[in-house]
């Protein structure tokens, strides 16, 4: 057994219909491993449970994986705006999406969040960032725009499978963003931050109020 399974055995179980989620998303799309999986669906619900945030901002839905297990932890009345760029993804997520015992408390959004996004009229309590890594620096910087102080943002794949300290990546596009992002964000006055070695990286930033 490896650490990972270890851990798998002992967290939270697997909702079946994330568990087929998973599934789906690894047979039928590229790059499926980018799907939340087990052990980040379940700390998601719980980060949610814990800040209790009536909305949420995720910018890149992928396959619905991370929606979902947000939108479990909401109480009554919470919602989680989910922004897509990728058109093409659509006939897989929504479907997902909408067949969910949640549904009622996601809305899925085709589009760019950096331009969309504020155009809603919504302040957030709290956000998700797992969008294009080229353009974290500037999701980042909208996504504390419309985040109320004392909100959270929770930025995914800070690690980026260790290429971050790889020079090998240097002059890789993806790379370069992600360490733009985390440089940006150790020098905001603005922000207090904590990456955590979770899967591929996950950097957890609180708004100073």
């Amino acid at each position: 057994m490896t650490l990972d399974e270890y851990i798998e055995c002992h967290i939270a179980p697997e909702p079946v219909y994330l568990y087929q989620l998973w599934r789906a998303t690894n047979i039928h799309m590229l790059h499926g491993r980018m799907a939340s999986g087990h052990l980040q669906g379940r700390l998601l619900k719980m980060l949610v449970q814990m800040i209790r945030p009536k909305n949420i901002l995720e910018v890149g839905t992928f396959s619905g994986y991370s929606a979902i297990c947000m939108a479990e932890g909401l109480d009554k009345g919470g919602m989680v705006y989910t922004f897509e760029i990728n058109d093409e993804q659509e006939d897989f997520t929504r479907p997902w999406i909408e067949q969910s015992s949640v549904s009622d408390r996601i809305r899925f959004i085709i589009g760019d969040a950096i331009t969309e996004a504020p155009k809603l009229g919504i302040t957030f309590d709290m956000a998700f960032i797992d969008g294009d890594k080229r353009t974290y620096r500037e999701t980042y910087e909208m996504t504390l725009s419309v985040l109320r102080p004392g909100g959270f943002i929770l930025a995914d794949n800070t690690l980026w499978d260790g290429h971050v300290v790889d020079s090998g990546y240097d002059r890789d596009p993806q790379t370069k963003g992600i360490e733009t992002f985390n440089d940006y964000v150790m020098n905001d006055s603005r922000v207090e931050q904590v990456i955590l070695p979770l899967r591929d990286g996950l950097t957890l930033i609180r708004k100073q109020k």
